[in-house]
């Protein structure tokens, strides 16, 4: 009889330690567990790193309004002669626009794509395209004077009579 006892006694010993241990861990969770319940709360504001309008003539005209439009898509924009004097492309989609003369003087490329872009006689003048993709763009009789061009690829790029930052060199 005493043996039952005491075999009753451990059993129920060893399933409190295991219900206390399993109840001390899942103290440890609760934070994580109350996150999970909390309802995130909704901004209203829109971002300014990343757009909320997708269609590429939504993006032009917020371009043309405001200037910037960082990470945008302008595949095959029509940007012929525009005026986008200090704009902010970082990281904008302008592959095969028409940039052909647009002012693009002191303007933001920064790892833009612009692939078969068309930015014949554009001034580009202190701009920056550090890491932009430039892959068989057409740049005749460009202005890159003072541009950033460092990490560019302007490899197949149309660079007929163009007017080159100190230092590049045409291969």
């Amino acid at each position: 009889m005493k043996k039952h006892n005491l075999r009753k006694l451990t059993t129920w010993l060893v399933t409190t330690a295991f219900v206390v241990l399993v109840a001390t861990f899942s103290l440890f969770d609760q934070p994580v567990a109350n996150a999970q319940t909390e309802i995130p709360s909704i901004t209203t504001t829109p971002s300014t790193t990343t757009p909320p309008i997708t269609s590429v003539a939504a993006n032009v005209r917020r371009l043309l309004n405001t200037k910037e439009c960082v990470g945008c898509n302008l595949m095959g924009a029509k940007l012929k002669d525009a005026n986008l004097q200090g704009a902010s492309l970082e990281n904008a989609n302008l592959q095969n626009a028409d940039l052909e003369r647009a002012n693009l003087q002191g303007t933001n490329l920064q790892a833009a794509n612009l692939q078969g872009a068309d930015l014949g006689k554009a001034n580009i003048m202190g701009g920056n395209l550090q890491g932009a993709n430039l892959f068989d763009a057409d740049l005749e009789k460009a202005n890159l004077t003072d541009t950033n061009i460092e990490g560019a690829n302007f490899q197949k790029a149309d660079l007929e009579d163009v007017i080159r930052p100190q230092g590049f060199i045409i291969q």
